[in-house]
């Protein structure tokens, strides 16, 4: 009889390497996290759910690219350093804690190891790392403001509206999550125009073609929002959220999800035509062939099953073409 390979992790070192990747997911504020962290610092950095962060980072950048006023000085990479941790940690980490807080009830039956549902972290503990996350996200906001030299706080104005936006968001009795169109594109906005606005005001001057432009962009930021309702179905038809999966349907809602990723995209290459920046319009349309290939292979194939699988093939070819798009725009002068 033959013994097993010396080479084949044991069934203990693959639990451990399990656990490792659990905490990591619960650190990062990810979907099959584990449960019973003691350390209030972790908690607090779980309900930021720093995985968020990123995309809101990814647009700052791309604001800085599309104002064309952006150059490659101590100062400006500093500054645009700022005005990312301005967008991910602080703001989307006021939002998503302000999330948690609106929707301990949905994550008593999504996701119960949650912070607040698993009784980790006390609600008056909460409600100060919102408040601490909004005030020095709208102090920093103004700094960058001042360090701009602008004569209207503009990125003080773009982060006050973020933050309206993500309260109207969450909490009743507004709570636009509760509508799968709504809640979604304001997610998706939330995403893409909202920091874009933020990096462009900061190293050039927001107008409305640009603003315009990023809203019709973030209806491509929808269809990434619905990704995220699929794992919620069960508390969201629970508790009467009309998410577009509860809507429509899995496999309905998934193809909803992916028409409007693809044809938005798409439609913001036929205006880098149309502005001729023909050579960055193909390489937007050329992102979206890899994008609708894994869309087959994994989300609309099983949605529930797939979704992070599918977030981490594919919509990296969409964040890489807002940049392409940013850079298309500063090119051009937009």
């Amino acid at each position: 009889m033959s013994n097993p390979s010396s080479s084949e992790p044991s069934k203990v070192q693959i639990e451990e390497q399990d656990a490792r990747a659990s905490k990591a997911r619960q650190l990062l504020g990810m979907k099959g996290a584990a449960s019973g962290e003691t350390s209030i610092w972790k908690i607090r950095l779980q309900l930021m759910k720093p995985i968020t962060w990123i995309p809101l980072m990814w647009g700052v950048i791309c604001g800085a690219a599309s104002s064309g006023g952006y150059t490659w000085t101590i100062e400006d990479i500093i500054k645009a350093a700022a005005c990312m941790l301005l967008a991910g940690p602080l703001m989307a980490g006021y939002t998503q804690t302000l999330n948690d807080f609106c929707d301990r009830e949905i994550d008593a039956i999504n996701e119960p190891y949650r912070p607040i549902p698993s009784g980790a972290i006390s609600v008056p503990q909460v409600i100060t790392q919102v408040l601490v996350l909004l005030f020095a996200g709208f102090g920093l906001a103004y700094f960058l403001d001042v360090w701009a030299g602008h004569d209207f706080p503009s990125v003080t104005c773009i982060a006050l509206g973020g933050a309206f936006l993500a309260y109207i968001y969450s909490a009743e009795p507004f709570k636009l999550k509760k509508n799968g169109w709504l809640g979604n594109y304001a997610l998706g906005a939330s995403y893409i125009a909202i920091p874009w606005w933020a990096g462009h005001a900061l190293f050039g001057e927001l107008n409305w073609t640009i603003v315009i432009l990023t809203l019709f962009y973030s209806l491509a930021g929808l269809g990434i929002a619905v990704v995220n309702d699929f794992k919620s179905v069960e508390g969201d038809s629970t508790l009467g959220l009309k998410s577009l999966p509860v809507m429509f349907g899995i496999t309905t809602a998934a193809w909803i999800c992916v028409i409007m990723i693809d044809v938005f995209q798409a439609g913001i290459a036929l205006y880098l035509i149309a502005i001729e920046q023909q050579l960055y319009a193909t390489i937007v349309l050329l992102l979206v062939i890899p994008q609708i290939t894994f869309q087959d292979m994994y989300f609309l194939r099983d949605p529930l099953k797939n979704d992070v699988k599918y977030q981490a093939s594919a919509q990296p070819f969409l964040v890489i073409g807002m940049l392409v798009t940013g850079l298309a725009l500063g090119h051009a002068g937009v």
